[in-house]
């Protein structure tokens, strides 16, 4: 029995390869799960992956891909049985553990999750770790008092993954949302996932030299950290919150803490990688009940196993709009 899958390996001291191959069922790694992938899709963190450089794989050879859905083939674990449909995104699954840019994975029970009925497996990776977070995001401004008749709620990075989604759940539940984007084309896609206005980046990615600005928005989802983010800090409203995402925009946050003490305002940290299974679960109901299929299915870019090395460079450019979504046996 054997399984292709994208496999990073040592080229030299300082370099890696990275290509299709076929492995045998016995080299996947212990785990009490065995997992037919039907798809993966490609994040930040998998560009990274395929790097030698990237800072996140710490043994060769390795297969990368921090996501996937399938159906259980194997299970030692009495909560599943072969045939149960399951997602799976985080617990260094990717990274420290091989990961899903391949037909089958091996990997802990306690790391999956059953998929809500109603959505398929090729959906559960339109949404992916991207989408999964999104909807953390907006959860965690539910819980911290956002409703939609407080204000407009800005969602940076808005043509990215975790902005694609965050955009349609939260036009969906009726919020007045407004985009952030550096690239000008995306403007009609952003507008068909609910996006009321379009904000160009360059309004919104350098410090101002005035801690606070005109109270301006209700919450945020960040996906771009850095300036931006601390740009944001200053135009929230009072006692509003912006839930952190990402840092493409960088780690750093040049910010003051005037806005803490002057308008009580949230940054929440929003961690998708080693929540625990109830915050999954709801989650992941959460977006079966709360996202449009029909905005869902107009974010996909269909891939296959052999296009995720070019995508994976694609993504660490900024050049992929919306979710890829790679069937591993296509």
């Amino acid at each position: 029995m054997s399984f292709q899958a994208i496999l990073v390996e040592k080229a030299n001291s300082t370099g890696v390869s990275v290509n299709l191959r076929e492995l045998p069922d016995d080299q996947l790694p212990p785990g009490n799960v065995t997992v037919a992938i039907d798809y993966t899709t490609i994040n930040y963190k998998d560009g990274l992956c395929m790097r030698a450089d990237g800072g996140l794989v710490r043994s060769y050879p390795h297969v990368p891909g921090i996501d996937f859905a399938g159906t259980v083939e194997q299970s030692d674990d009495k909560r599943y049985q072969p045939g149960d449909r399951v997602v799976l995104t985080g617990w260094g699954v990717g990274e420290r553990h091989w990961g899903g840019f391949s037909q089958k994975a091996r990997v802990d029970a306690d790391w999956l999750v059953p998929l809500p009925d109603g959505l398929s497996t090729k959906q559960a990776m339109a949404i992916g770790t991207a989408g999964f977070a999104a909807m953390l995001a907006v959860i965690a401004l539910e819980e911290h008092g956002l409703t939609p008749n407080q204000g407009p709620i800005l969602v940076t990075g808005a043509a990215g993954g975790v902005g694609s989604i965050a955009t349609a759940v939260l036009s969906q539940l009726g919020y007045d949302v407004a985009a952030v984007t550096g690239r000008p084309e995306t403007e009609n896609y952003l507008t068909s996932l609910g996006a009321s206005r379009i904000i160009p980046r360059s309004e919104l990615d350098t410090v101002s030299k005035r801690p606070l600005e005109s109270m301006t928005w209700a919450g945020c989802v960040d996906a771009v950290g850095g300036e931006m983010l601390a740009r944001i800090l200053g135009q929230l409203n009072y006692g509003a919150s912006v839930a952190a995402v990402g840092l493409a925009g960088g780690a750093g946050l040049p910010a003051s803490v005037i806005p803490f003490l002057l308008r009580g305002i949230n940054l929440l940290g929003i961690d998708s990688v080693m929540l625990p299974f109830e915050k999954r679960l709801k989650a992941w109901q959460r977006l079966s009940a709360d996202l449009p299929m029909d905005k869902l299915e107009a974010m996909i870019q269909p891939a296959t196993l052999s296009e995720v090395p070019h995508l994976g460079s694609e993504i660490l450019k900024g050049k992929v709009k919306g979710r890829v979504v790679v069937d591993v046996n296509g």
